[in-house]
């Protein structure tokens, strides 16, 4: 059996992973039905997923039909053997503990077909020992979703000791089919990949405050502030659970030993049941405001020492193949948010500063969790990074992380390519973005460009502010990083191909500022549209205040700064910012359709034309006389005799740029 047999998913626990995971499974197509123990249970989660098909559709993000196709396809189940006679595909979702999921399954084994594929959706037991109470290991394999499913994109696809390799294909081929990115786990290990670096870093944010070497708040600032990750470690921590990680934790410890041992300070909070948001109080007190994290109260010392058990534990899945580190670096930013990789995060901070940092304290405390795994050391004293490891040496073609560049005939492809964080843009895109364009500039083959945001939520949801705040920009520095950025977008505003914008859910701040520097604007219904910066009591830094003018009207543009509200595609198109809207589903397919047009026209013309119209901006004195001169010149060249021929004749004209 392979992904194109499945028909029918057996979600197996309504709770918020298994009713989001059904809704995921129903909305990609396939029949559903959803099991749990009770009938409350069931109804409740059939409830849930009914409400968020109504505010998906109530957000155009799918239509109100698709929405009520996805509810029909869930047949809420109590009983065993309905819900999984006839089955392809039987993912459990039931409560993290090794003995009720052993129990589900030898309850499941009894009835599913023999060649049904079993899929747990647990964040850190093992697979190998769950498979083995079942009659199919070769066909067991681990499917982790995050929460919610319905929006996450990380599905880890986790190898047991004796599945099949067919199995792992068929489970991320029916990830991909429902929208997910799967990242494959080679080796069962407890935590995989996102939790084996998560749980640790958490629990050595407790040992830090717990042996008084700073507080709750100077570590939430470092790495919410000064690292960049989406939360502060105790943020984090009470918005999951305290009790999650914390168990999460006893299980790493029991199968790897004592460098997992918990933090004293989460057995505390658990033992207390201050818990985090879920009791009211865990670290944070919410019920007199929560998190309130000082932004300027991060450390290096603590910074320093996250980062280097972060490293180590990277090395550790690294060295034993449980993943590599593109893998690492792009399950943790999708499944975690964090900015980049840790494997990358740990390159920038320099290996042989992490394994000295390791060193110290491994001398100070004694404490096994300081130990150097043996490839983080290997790595620093040969000066290799992660990444240089994995075979990319830095020389060819440059390398990419923040975009994609590619190639489709004719057109220049940049896509976006940070859906973990809506492709918000930062630092390093602009830097990439630039090069990129250089490249297709300097490219006579590429006749257009064309720019997307990978997946359907975001073109770009503005600049990367948490990734930005970590560097610590000064006054001065936020100076140099708004010319940075409104050079990089002119860049495209001044190439000498026609640039589309290929817009599809929120193009907002710093992403609607790249986008006002396209030649052609084409959006998804669904879009919306802003420059929303005065809320933040900033300003649109990157060309906004500038550029936006010359296609709305200065009116239009101050309307659009001053209110900071969203807008929705039709009326951006009504305000002249957008040359076309169209149906969801038809935007890839339009946007590049219209790049292939604009490659297929005379370059030379299209040139000189880009020319004129952006110094006739300034002096339209200059500009008419660049026209003017323009127009002398193509008087001369092949594509004029090329076209006019076409037209005489009544055929495409093939322009060649001479």
């Amino acid at each position: 059996m392979d992904a194109s047999d499945v028909e029918t998913v057996t979600v197996l626990g309504a709770g918020n992973m298994g009713h989001g995971i059904a809704e995921v499974a129903a909305l990609a197509g396939y029949e559903v039905r959803m099991r749990d123990i009770n009938e409350e249970f069931v109804g409740n989660g059939y409830d849930q997923i009914e409400w968020s098909l109504g505010k998906l559709a109530e957000k155009d993000q799918i239509s109100q039909g698709d929405a009520d196709a996805a509810l029909d396809r869930v047949t809420p189940l109590v009983d065993v053997e309905e819900a999984v006679a006839g089955t392809d595909l039987v993912i459990e979702a039931v409560p993290e503990k090794m003995d009720i999921k052993k129990d589900v399954y030898a309850d499941v084994e009894e009835y599913a077909p023999a060649d049904a594929v079993f899929a747990s959706n647990t964040s850190s037991l093992s697979i190998t020992e769950l498979s083995e109470v079942t009659d199919r290991p070769e066909r067991f394999c681990g499917m982790h979703f995050f929460n919610p499913p319905v929006r996450m994109q990380l599905v880890e696809v986790i190898s047991g000791t004796h599945t099949a390799d067919g199995t792992l294909e068929l489970v991320e081929d029916v990830a991909e089919q429902m929208g997910k990115t799967p990242v494959r786990v080679r080796k069962d290990s407890p935590g995989f990949i996102v939790n084996r670096v998560l749980v640790p870093l958490m629990n050595e944010a407790a040992w830090i405050v717990h042996e008084g070497d700073a507080t709750v708040a100077e570590v939430d600032s470092t790495t919410k502030f000064d690292i960049g990750l989406p939360m502060g470690s105790f943020e984090l921590a009470d918005q999951v659970g305290v009790d999650v990680g914390y168990h999460v934790l006893e299980y790493m410890h029991e199968v790897l030993g004592p460098a997992y041992e918990p933090c004293p300070l989460l057995a505390e909070k658990v033992e207390n049941e201050k818990l985090g948001k879920k009791t009211g109080e865990g670290f944070y007190d919410y019920e007199d405001g929560g998190a309130d994290i000082p932004s300027d109260a991060g450390r290096e010392d603590v910074r320093d020492r996250l980062l280097a058990v972060m490293a180590n534990e990277v090395a550790g899945l690294v060295g034993n193949d449980v993943a590599d580190a593109d893998a690492i670096d792009r399950a943790v930013m999708l499944g975690a948010g964090f900015p980049d990789g840790p494997a990358k995060m740990a390159d920038a901070g320099g290996l042989d500063t992490l394994v000295e940092s390791l060193d110290d304290l491994h001398e100070e405390t004694g404490a096994e969790r300081y130990e150097v795994v043996p490839l983080l050391r290997e790595l620093a004293e040969s000066g290799e990074g992660f990444h240089e490891a994995n075979g990319d040496d830095g020389e060819g073609a440059p390398e990419f992380d923040a975009i994609r560049l590619e190639r489709d005939g004719n057109v220049g492809r940049i896509v976006l390519d940070r859906p973990h964080r809506m492709n918000t843009v930062s630092a390093e895109m602009l830097d990439e973005l630039s090069t990129a364009i250089d490249l297709l500039d300097a490219d006579d083959e590429v006749r257009a460009v064309l720019v997307t945001g990978e997946g359907d939520r975001a073109f770009s949801a503005g600049a990367d502010v948490q990734s930005m705040a970590a560097g610590g920009a000064d006054p001065l520095g936020a100076v140099e990083l708004s010319r940075k950025g409104q050079t990089t977008f002119g860049k495209f505003e001044e190439a000498d191909v026609p640039v589309v914008a290929g817009i599809d859910g929120y193009c907002l701040g710093g992403g609607m500022e790249f986008a006002t520097c396209a030649d052609l604007r084409v959006a998804s219904e669904r879009s919306e549209l802003g420059q929303p910066e005065h809320n933040l009591g900033l300003l649109p830094g990157w060309g906004g205040t500038q550029r936006l003018r010359h296609i709305v009207g200065e009116g239009r543009a101050k309307e659009i700064i001053f209110t900071a509200e969203r807008y929705d595609a039709e009326t951006m198109a009504d305000y002249g910012f957008l040359n076309e809207v169209v149906p969801n589903e038809q935007l890839e397919e339009r946007a590049l359709e219209l790049a292939r047009n604009l490659a297929a026209g005379p370059p030379v013309a299209q040139r000189y034309t880009k020319r004129a119209m952006l110094r006739g901006r300034e002096d339209t004195d200059a500009g008419l006389e660049i026209e003017a001169q323009a127009f002398g010149h193509l008087m001369a060249t092949d594509d004029l005799m090329e076209g006019v021929t076409a037209f005489m004749s009544d055929d495409e004209p093939e322009f060649e740029g001479k």
